[in-house]
């Protein structure tokens, strides 16, 4: 394998490994044992395993941590777009884990080594093997400085879903017991051009105003605003 490569990675990561053999055999991808004839090499399948649980794990807490008054809700949210598939191929890309996987010549032939699920799994394994040759805070420091620009960027309004509608209903029925009452309060332009405003009622106090070329839309960002309006006074 390129040392050089290796070295990289390993400074990307912010973890030399004890046991480089780690480092290998999460970088192995099964369609490369299947051809090679290498003893005593196994595939980064059984770390992608762990490594999975290890990042959950440390995204978890670095959430619960940096948003202390979120709920659990906003929390799932966020992780489920830290560790999203898209977000750990773009993570391995940036630390040039694609031209460092071993792989099979098919899967070298299809471009393997820029496969999103490819990627995303070499680098949990990656994470799994940080956790097993240093512990946890080892582990937990590489994640952190893997993904320091999503954990810079992360914020409560990157919701996974997008969908402001929803979100404020789930906090209604949590902290209120009911739902929100949308009204459309102005109709104005021309039927090709039209412009809706619609204002949110939550126990008959105006918590959102949204504008938009449709209801729909209207709602969505007066939702958008409750939402930033609950949270003001949520944390006073």
């Amino acid at each position: 394998m390129q040392t050089d490569g290796l070295d990289e990675i390993q400074h990307r990561l912010g973890y030399r490994f004890q046991r480089s053999s780690l480092l290998v055999e999460a970088l192995t991808h099964k369609s490369y044992l299947n051809e090679a004839k290498e003893t005593g090499r196994v595939d980064n399948e059984r770390l992608e395993f762990l490594g999975d649980a290890v990042l959950d794990l440390v995204v978890s807490e670095y959430l619960l941590s940096a948003f202390p008054d979120a709920a659990e809700g906003e929390l799932s949210k966020l992780r489920a777009r830290l560790v999203s598939e898209k977000t750990l191929a773009r993570v391995a890309r940036r630390i040039g884990l694609g031209e460092l996987l071993r792989l099979g010549r098919g899967e070298t032939k299809t471009h393997g080594y820029s496969k999103p699920s490819i990627l995303a799994d070499a680098l949990e394994a990656v994470f799994a093997g940080v956790y097993l040759d240093g512990g946890l805070d080892a582990a937990a420091a590489s994640v952190k400085a893997a993904f320091s620009e999503e954990l810079a960027s992360c914020d409560q309004s990157l919701l996974a879903t997008g969908d402001f509608k929803t979100d404020l209903q789930e906090v209604c029925q949590r902290e209120f017991e009911m739902l929100p009452h949308y009204r459309t309060t102005r109709e104005t332009g021309p039927d090709h051009e039209k412009l809706f405003e619609v204002e949110i009622l939550i126990r008959g106090e105006r918590y959102g105003v949204g504008v938009g070329k449709s209801k729909k839309e209207a709602e969505q960002i007066a939702a958008k605003h409750a939402l930033e309006k609950l949270r003001e006074v949520k944390t006073g």
